[in-house]
């Protein structure tokens, strides 16, 4: 889970995308995605929230990844489709 890794629990600031996602059922799903965002070079911090079915990204700045690379982080998760908001 990302607050055994050490992740910064803070909110960032700066450039952020927002996914829509389809196909959680539960925190755990939550979880799952965000572990996985926050392996993408250029991830500084997710937050998921299964009731809205989004995910929030902060992204580094620095060479950020790009919106295919989120949404291919969130299929890895599992069994989920995700499209951008903004």
């Amino acid at each position: 889970m990302k607050w055994l890794r050490g992740k910064d629990r803070t909110e960032a600031s700066g450039p952020q995308v927002v996914l829509k996602i389809e196909g959680m059922h539960c925190s755990s799903c939550g979880l799952l995605i965000d572990d996985e965002l926050e392996e993408v070079p250029g991830v500084r911090s997710s937050r998921t929230d299964v009731r809205k079915s989004r995910s929030i990204i902060h992204l580094t700045g620095e060479g950020s990844a790009d919106h295919a690379t989120l949404i291919g982080a969130v299929e890895r998760a599992g069994d989920y489709k995700a499209t951008v908001i903004k």
